[in-house]
């Protein structure tokens, strides 16, 4: 233990010696260092992919995090193609913010500035070791990854390899320090005032909620995504079918997915057909209320049963969820404000007045109208990547990328004034 100590101290050292010296880096430098980790990461696929099997033998596959563990060479073309993404954007660092001279001929400028060292706290998804290295290395921010014993043979040959990279580059490899997965050591980055600037914690609500609690550098929350679509009654089925169907089966463990649908009580005579796929194509476990539940009786070809409480609030992040049957749009305003968590929530309808006060009553990061939550994601908002999807309101809300991994500082020059 005290070896594993005094490696995670040293570490958390390095990373913050290293952070000037990375700070002072051109973007064409780093964009080189990101293409050719792109280009490495296809050509070590192989040690990658084995020691992602060696995680993975290690996890259920009935578990639903064993899908965000998971990697196959289609994933990794995908890691690849996004680094490429985020080298060839355009860095904010020195992104002038705002400019203006005072009476007193003093010139003040407002500008983008690396925060520093960012320690990101994740479960079993190493394809955010990726993301969390290109989005701190572009914004010129050493990383800190506290990654979970979960994922941990894959994140040692992954960062391996950016280490390697960044030797050939000339650039200190401790920008990147992976730090120890057993979660006694969480609580020791946790209290690294002297060497972390910022904490961002992306994983399940236990662990965010401990994050928040025993954090003495500041934090910035990804919340669980606790996700709500409401079909009004003047919805389009057609456009509702498909909507709710990608939104809750394109990938189930991402925290974007559809987990709880509320539908208007007029269109209740249609739900089985609105639901239809989800039961033939996706087998779908479906906790519904008596009204849905009646609905869907003998017309549903997934598992079904009534829903209780404890089927609202839920993140399932699995071929699960509930349907709450309500009378109106403000009933359904009331659902999500009492049992959402500020993700991502969706409205399908034609009517345009029920379409803008959905959006503008609705307190989440993302909020949508006629189409899938599965598009909360940084790639898909022409980000890049992602570090995470903030689900508070200060410094950053949504998906967070190149921009909110960024502070500034005020530039003041002057000509001898002094202040009387």
């Amino acid at each position: 233990m005290a070896d594993q100590q005094q490696y995670l101290e040293q570490g958390l050292s390095t990373a913050h010696a290293a952070a000037p010296e990375l700070a002072r880096c051109d973007d064409a430098r780093i964009r080189s260092i990101l293409e050719t980790l792109a280009e490495r990461t296809l050509t070590a696929s192989r040690d990658i992919l084995q020691a992602n099997l060696s995680d993975l033998s290690r996890m259920p596959e009935s578990d639903p995090k064993y899908d965000r563990l998971l990697l196959n060479p289609e994933r990794l073309a995908a890691i690849a193609q996004d680094l490429r993404c985020v080298a060839n954007l355009p860095s904010p660092v020195g992104e002038l913010l705002a400019h203006r001279q005072l009476d007193n001929g003093l010139e003040l400028s407002k500008v983008r500035v690396p925060i520093g060292v960012i320690a990101v706290i994740f479960e079993s998804r190493p394809n955010v070791t990726f993301d969390v290295f290109a989005l701190c290395l572009k914004t010129l921010n050493s990383c800190v990854l506290k990654g979970s014993s979960d994922a941990h043979d894959t994140n040692q040959v992954i960062v391996a390899l950016m280490h390697k990279v960044l030797e050939e580059h000339g650039i200190d490899t401790g920008v990147v320090f992976l730090a120890p997965p057993e979660r006694q050591w969480l609580a020791h980055i946790l209290q690294a005032t002297d060497t972390i600037d910022l904490a961002i914690p992306r994983g399940s609500k236990g662990l965010i909620d401990f994050v928040r609690d025993n954090a003495r550098i500041p934090v910035i929350e990804t919340g669980a995504g606790i996700v709500h679509t409401y079909l009004d009654a003047s919805a389009d089925l057609q456009k509702a079918k498909a909507i709710i169907t990608n939104a809750k089966t394109r990938r189930v463990s991402v925290c974007n997915a559809l987990d709880t649908l509320l539908l208007h009580r007029e269109l209740l005579p249609k739900l089985s057909t609105l639901m239809q796929s989800m039961g033939e194509d996706h087998a779908v476990e479906v906790f519904a209320d008596s009204e849905a539940f009646k609905s869907l009786e003998g017309h549903y070809a997934g598992r079904l049963q009534h829903s209780s409480e404890e089927h609202y609030g839920t993140e399932f992040l699995s071929l699960k969820m509930s349907i709450k049957t309500v009378a109106s749009l403000d009933e359904a305003l009331e659902h999500i404000h009492d049992h959402g968590s500020k993700h991502s929530e969706a409205i399908v309808a034609e009517d345009p007045e029920t379409i803008e006060k959905f959006l503008n009553n609705v307190d989440a990061a993302a909020v949508y109208a006629n189409t899938s939550t599965a598009f909360t994601d940084g790639g898909q908002f022409g980000m890049g990547a992602e570090i995470g999807i903030s689900t508070q309101k200060l410094h950053a809300r949504g998906p967070m990328a190149l921009p909110e991994l960024t502070s500034y500082k005020w530039i003041v020059r002057g000509s001898g004034q002094i202040r009387p």
